[in-house]
């Protein structure tokens, strides 16, 4: 197990402090400004799960109100909304300085029986014919400043190919059709709970990237002000993220300062394991003065 998957487990391994009130780290996730969303989701839906037996959550509905702070701890208070015959229901709220950083919904079901069909997975190249994303950012070094440098090239828990990459400075606008593989080796040990916090937490990596692509745009460019607002997820079939998975990406709609993502996440032998939709603020940086 490397470090950064490590940090990522203890993350999600968050402290019971009363009854349905709880604490997760602030530090050590995908960036170091604010706590990467992705974090957030996964902490409050490991919240959540505390106060849940023998049933896993099918849908999680989640809005981000302020950034979170990475050098305090965040607080979850979880609300048992429901507890049906077939379906659990809470809401988790997530606090920081006094105040929410992100509300959530999460509902739970009973293994139940009805009629199956999915999507098929896209056709795209496999994993191992995509360069990694550090190999990919290694290539920008040169153009990227020297204090930056080392934030960029940082061990991450969760692996990454894409598998139409931009140039991260000078992108061409593209097809807002964007997908890449991802897994995470030490989920290998992980038990079904930790599976969904796992993707939970990566699913919210890339997606705002298919609002910029035909814009010609990044979060490297300068010109965006931009974050997520609130992050949608439902489990269909169960997760092995220690495999690889493809997330396949899009953006039907970009405008009023918004953007409108979806993704459809399948292991790679085709079964759809979960699906996505976040809405983002997509909007122009103001210039200095």
């Amino acid at each position: 197990m490397t470090e950064a998957e490590r940090v990522l487990l203890d993350l999600l391994n968050i402290e019971r402090l009363e009854v349905d009130l709880f604490r997760g780290t602030g530090s050590g996730g995908e960036t170091p400004m604010r706590i990467f969303g992705g974090q957030v989701i996964a902490q409050a839906l490991a919240a959540a799960y505390r106060t849940v037996d023998d049933r896993l959550c099918h849908s999680l509905h989640a809005y981000f109100i302020r950034p979170g702070d990475p050098d305090i701890p965040v607080i979850y208070q979880v609300d048992r909304a429901r507890d049906g015959s077939s379906f659990t229901t809470r809401r988790v709220v997530a606090i920081q300085h006094g105040k929410q950083i992100l509300n959530m919904s999460a509902s739970f079901h009973i293994k139940d029986d009805g009629w199956d069909h999915q999507h098929p997975m896209p056709d795209v190249l496999a994993p191992e014919f995509h360069a990694s994303r550090d190999d990919l950012r290694a290539k920008y070094m040169s153009r990227v400043p020297e204090s930056l440098r080392a934030e960029l090239m940082r061990e991450r828990p969760i692996e990454v190919t894409e598998v139409e990459p931009l140039d991260l400075f000078q992108p061409e606008k593209s097809s807002d059709t964007n997908h890449l593989w991802f897994r995470m080796n030490a989920a290998n040990e992980a038990d079904t709970i930790t599976q969904h916090l796992l993707l939970a937490y990566a699913s919210d990596m890339g997606l705002l990237s298919s609002g910029m692509r035909p814009h010609g745009l990044s979060w490297f460019t300068g010109e965006i002000n931009g974050a997520s607002l609130d992050h949608a997820m439902w489990f269909h079939a169960p997760v092995q993220f220690q495999n690889w998975h493809l997330y396949s990406m899009d953006a039907p709609w970009t405008g009023q300062g918004r953007s409108f993502n979806r993704g459809s996440i399948y292991s790679q032998d085709g079964v759809l394991v979960a699906s996505v939709a976040q809405e983002g603020l997509l909007r122009r940086a103001r210039k200095p003065g």
